[in-house]
């Protein structure tokens, strides 16, 4: 006989879209988590249906680390904590400008997903929708636009953003890896502010 879900489960596009927004919570080591989607998933069975649940969650530092996980199960709590651990463990490193943005335009893509970051002025915000938002805000960045141009399907499109945030580089990257100083590629005024940045 086919499991029924709990009370308060979310079912189909309303609990979707009910936890899109996205819930805090304390990830431990200093980490916040947002939960970007979840969505109920049944299996057919001999008895009638199986309902599950899969979660995508987005952990971070808010200092420049960043990381998401995908996680499934019978029950909700038990699929954003197996996302929120897969989340953990796939952090990256992003070098943000003046800890607030980041150095330059990039574009990201993943499948039918394509996403724009530009960096901003001070004040700007963050002007994204949807799961670019949860990377933003979980990463720390404080100024950005972001705008999605292909798939709206929230998994793509944070991986997408993921691909971007990797493609980003800071001067002092740059400058060592073409056998430069900083000063030769920012010009002599914006250097010593950007390697005070980058310390």
């Amino acid at each position: 006989m086919a499991r029924e879900p709990r009370e308060g489960g979310s079912g189909g596009r309303g609990g979707r879209d009910r936890d899109r927004g996205g819930q805090d919570r304390d990830a431990g080591d200093d980490l916040i988590d947002k939960l970007v989607t979840i969505n109920r998933v049944a299996k057919v069975v001999k008895g009638g249906r199986r309902f599950a649940f899969a979660a995508l969650v987005v952990v971070g530092d808010q200092k420049g680390r960043v990381g998401y996980g995908a996680g499934k199960a019978r029950e909700v709590p038990e699929a954003i904590r197996k996302a929120t651990d897969r989340a953990k463990r796939t952090m990256i490193r992003v070098p943000m400008k003046e800890g607030r943005t980041l150095h330059h335009d990039v574009t990201g893509n993943f499948g039918a997903g394509s996403v724009v970051l530009r960096s901003a002025a001070a004040g700007t915000g963050i002007i994204a929708g949807g799961p670019m938002r949860a990377v933003f805000e979980t990463l720390g960045i404080g100024d950005v636009v972001a705008k999605s141009l292909g798939s709206r399907n929230p998994h793509n499109m944070v991986k997408a953003t993921f691909d971007a945030l990797q493609r980003c580089a800071s001067p002092r990257s740059v400058a060592a890896r073409r056998g430069k100083k900083v000063s030769d590629l920012l010009g002599k005024r914006e250097a010593p502010a950007q390697e005070a940045a980058d310390a």
